[in-house]
């Protein structure tokens, strides 16, 4: 059986628009989320979904599917 992690990240925020994409201490905010479900020694796999391309891009170039 293997664990997998969904990450939901919509490119329209209502509060901090992009806020996805905003650069936190040097990398994209989903890059945080995407690697940080990676260390998890439970999980094997990580699926982002999103309606940005940009988005989209940023989390397989950080490891996800």
């Amino acid at each position: 059986m293997s664990t997998i992690a969904c990450i939901f990240a919509r490119s329209g925020s209502k509060g901090i628009p992009n806020k996805n994409l905003r650069n936190f201490n040097g990398k994209p905010l989903i890059a945080w989320a995407i690697e940080l479900a990676l260390q998890v020694n439970q999980i094997d796999q990580v699926y982002v979904s999103t309606d940005s391309e940009e988005i989209a891009e940023i989390a397989e170039f950080a490891g996800a599917n």
